[in-house]
Order: C-alpha cells, then sequence, then structure tokens
C-alpha cells in the first residue's frame, strides 16, 4: 500500500510499522536483537511496529540499524538555493516562506443595512 493513499494518521502509522517489522524480519532480526542495537526497549519497538506514536529520535535510531538513514534523503532531499538567491547571497536560504499578496481591489466597503 501507498503512503499517499492513507488518509488517517493511524493508518500511515500502521504502514510504517509494518514496514519496519517486514525489514527486520528480512534481515533476520529479533525484537529483541534490534532493540538492543538502537538503545531502545523492546516494548518501545513493538509499539513502533504496531503503529502506535513514537519519538522521532527513536525512528531514526531504528532507522540506523536497518540502514534507511539514507533514504531519508530522498524524503526530504537538501534545500538548493533558486536563482533569486544567490544574487543576494549564495549561502544564505530564505528563513521563512514569503507572505502573499491579497488582492483588495475587488473588496467593497461594508455599510450597515448591506446584510443582503
Amino acid at each position: 500500500m501507498k503512503f499517499q493513499e492513507l488518509h488517517h494518521d493511524e493508518a500511515l502509522l500502521q504502514e510504517l510499522g509494518r514496514r519496519v517489522a517486514q525489514i527486520r524480519i528480512d534481515l533476520s532480526l529479533t525484537q529483541a536483537e534490534l532493540a538492543k542495537r538502537a538503545g531502545i526497549g523492546k516494548r518501545t519497538l513493538e509499539r513502533l511496529e504496531t503503529g502506535e506514536t513514537t519519538q522521532t529520535r527513536t525512528l531514526f535510531r531504528v532507522f540506523r540499524e536497518l540502514d534507511l538513514l539514507g533514504k531519508i534523503e530522498v524524503l526530504l532531499p537538501e534545500p538548493t538555493t533558486r536563482p533569486s538567491h544567490t544574487v543576494k547571497d549564495a549561502n544564505a536560504l530564505p528563513k521563512r516562506a514569503p507572505r502573499r499578496k491579497v488582492d483588495d481591489s475587488s473588496k467593497e466597503e461594508w455599510k450597515w443595512g448591506d446584510e443582503s
């Protein structure tokens, strides 16, 4: 099942946990072995694999032991500078998203009795 087809957080977490469990099994690791290697409790790994919420740090530790950290690069590639930023400063990436301009020209002033 594809993640983009899942519309609820619970379903996403369950699918993520199912995939982590399957990769662990394919590597012939028990939950206890993986938990020990990742420096987490076995119960924490059990919760992750059943789709319960977990800390991001826990997920990263498990990903590291399953050799999946490199896959995060595909999910979140490093931001690149846009041509307009190179003119300003090649090393400076924007810190915030620009505000959208609101077109107020089509709005008329509201007056009492204008409710209809």
